[in-house]
């Protein structure tokens, strides 16, 4: 078995954060970079190996400005992110606070990454099988200085987005990826819950290994 640097891997995944506020709006993403990260996130597993994944690369100015305000301007009733709820923790206002600042500035990141599949059904239909695609892309972003996170708000209105970018019938837009290189030299690990709290070992609520 190859010996992997587990001190760079560990680091890799502890380190991967959900960036808004760190986004470089400034400076432009080459598409060799996106390509190859491309290529890392579709080694990832999939439902039945269907490979049913798609694409969409958006750095054309008009194209990121109409998605864009697609993304700031949702329904009456969004699923993204909305009035402050009461007895939120710090950490939960600090994730509302940047949620707010990506919305506001949203038209500014410099490329959007919009992740497809086919719309094949099943139990859990198929967007599950693009996450792992997904976060691959995400961490292959992080080891070569871009940033992004995972966002749905512009799903709130999917049909018009799929009428701007083309996308067929029998297809569905699995979120929006804003990529861009991110600001500073490093991520700290998140603030967690100890993870043998929340571990249950054969049957709810029980910690004991």
């Amino acid at each position: 078995m190859t010996k992997l640097d587990l001190e760079t891997v560990d680091h890799l995944l502890s380190t991967t954060r959900a960036v808004r506020r760190r986004l470089d709006f400034t400076r432009p993403v080459p598409h060799d970079v996106i390509l190859e990260c491309l290529r890392l996130a579709v080694q990832a597993p999939t439902g039945s190996n269907a490979q049913l994944w798609r694409w969409l690369v958006i750095d054309e100015p008009d194209t990121l400005q109409a998605i864009a305000e697609l993304y700031q301007n949702p329904p009456a009733t969004p699923r993204g992110p909305g009035e402050a709820r009461p007895e939120q923790t710090p950490q939960q206002t600090r994730v509302m606070e940047s949620a707010f600042y990506l919305r506001d500035h949203i038209h500014e990141v410099p490329m959007y990454v919009i992740p497809c599949t086919q719309d094949k059904g099943g139990a859990a239909g198929w967007q599950p099988s693009m996450y792992p695609a997904v976060w691959s892309f995400i961490l292959a972003l992080r080891s070569r200085g871009l940033g992004s996170v995972i966002t749905t708000v512009h799903l709130n209105r999917e049909r018009e987005a799929a009428e701007l970018l083309g996308v067929p019938d029998g297809y569905v837009q699995s979120c929006l990826l804003p990529v861009a290189y991110f600001t500073g030299d490093d991520f700290k690990p998140a603030v967690r819950r100890p993870i043998e709290e929340i571990t249950y070992w054969n049957h709810w609520d029980n910690t004991t290994a």
